[in-house]
């Protein structure tokens, strides 16, 4: 009785397998048909074998899956040349499949026989065909992302690399010899941006920083996707990498500044500042940011009751600020922390000032107190001037600078903005 059950079972196996490898040749025979092909009818043959146990592992099966997207796609193609109605993401996708099941035929049709021979008679056609379409793949994905599609031109910017990387278009040399990669890959980069996927942002990235015109870009989404990521050993890396290839983008000399003075790591940005300043001596910006590092020095120094380190510190933020400013007259935020330097400088002197009227030197000091509120007046005033809609750069400052000097006018027009009224 078991024989017999057996023998059904044996029976009913070789049935299954001899259908669906009868129903991977039918759905070549439909899509081969070029006046009335049913690629409904042909997908719905191939689509089970590419899963089923008897057809899933055969060359043979993929390569008519690819053909039948093939097809697809060139009868989308020829649609849109003759300006008939026609489904442009199924035009876009039949190629991106006929590529993937292309891919794992080649996969599949490489592995050697019983002998240990391969026999791969699809690799030829199969990589003509990648070739000839490739291009078409970063032309969908651009025609995607402007869609708004951007986790879909992903997909496609992304198999236009990954292709230049398979075994079965190694011969071709695309990656050193496709002058575009790097711009697909940018494009890459813009894609998973937009849904912050940062995984391949970097994975893409690395290809992206290759294009001449927007290579800087990609660095800095690189370094921004690391950041994102909390990867701060490769953020870090990334800023130091992108300052030696772009030694003039502020973008990786900024963010490495502020890393290191938020991890109070002022040693090393000290030792970064002075080497950008060293090759350009006159760079407002780089100036700037020398102030601002030994600004927030001597508030470190100040915590720590270190007041003879800190005056000097202050004062190296004082005339860097003002180097700046000599370098850019315009430099509104160099006009206001300097403002800040001199706010700082007077309330120092007030603290050790005598407070006795009657004292011989109350009057000198007083003179000497007045002058640091004085010359923040004038820097911040400048930074009004200059910016007068970003009050946060000289607003707060003026109030101080105006009470302080018994500026009853001035002062009460500043209150009058800080509790949201107009400036007449």
């Amino acid at each position: 009785m078991k024989r017999t059950l057996f023998s059904v079972i044996v029976a009913l196996a070789v049935s299954f397998a001899f259908a669906q490898e009868k129903n991977v040749k039918e759905a070549k025979r439909i899509a081969s048909n070029q006046e009335k092909p049913d690629f409904g009818k042909a997908e719905s043959l191939i689509t089970p074998a590419l899963t089923n146990p008897e057809t899933k592992d055969m060359a043979e099966t993929w390569d008519v899956a690819g053909f039948v997207q093939k097809r697809i796609n060139e009868e989308l193609v020829k649609n849109m040349i003759l300006k008939k109605d026609y489904d442009k993401l199924k035009l876009y996708n039949s190629l991106y499949d006929a590529c993937q099941y292309y891919l794992k035929c080649d996969e599949l049709a490489q592995i050697p026989n019983e002998k240990g021979k391969i026999k791969n008679k699809y690799r030829k056609a199969n990589t003509a065909f990648m070739l000839q379409e490739r291009p078409n793949l970063m032309a969908y994905g651009i025609e995607l992302y402007n869609m708004d599609k951007s986790k879909e031109a992903l997909k496609f910017f992304g198999l236009y690399i990954d292709l230049a990387s398979q075994p079965m278009l190694a011969e071709t040399n695309l990656q050193q010899t496709d002058t575009l990669m790097a711009t697909d890959a940018y494009y890459a980069c813009l894609a998973a941006s937009r849904d912050e996927d940062y995984a391949s942002i970097i994975k893409y990235g690395k290809y992206a920083q290759a294009d001449k015109e927007n290579g800087q870009h990609a660095a800095e989404l690189v370094a921004s996707a690391y950041k994102s990521m909390g990867d701060t050993i490769q953020w870090v890396q990334s800023l130091k990498d992108g300052l030696l290839k772009y030694p003039d983008d502020k973008f990786f000399f900024g963010n490495l500044i502020d890393h290191y003075s938020a991890h109070n790591q002022y040693d090393e940005a000290i030792k970064f500042a002075d080497d950008m300043l060293a090759k350009s001596p006159n760079d407002a910006f780089l100036l700037y940011v020398e102030g601002y590092l030994y600004y927030n020095i001597y508030i470190a120094l100040k915590s720590e009751k270190k007041e003879q380190e800190a005056t000097a510190a202050l004062e190296k933020a004082d005339s860097y600020y003002t180097q700046a400013i000599a370098a850019d007259p315009s430099y509104a935020d160099a006009y206001s922390n300097l403002g800040l330097v001199y706010l700082n400088q007077a309330q120092d002197y007030s603290e050790k000032a005598v407070s006795n009227v009657n004292d011989p030197n109350y009057k000198v000091e007083q003179e000497t107190l007045r002058s640091f509120y004085e010359k923040a007046k004038t820097a911040y005033e400048k930074a009004r001037e200059l910016k007068p809609d970003q009050k946060n750069l000289w607003m707060q400052g003026l109030y101080r600078v105006y009470y302080n000097l018994d500026l009853g006018d001035q002062f009460a027009e500043i209150e009058k903005l800080m509790n949201g009224g107009q400036s007449e």
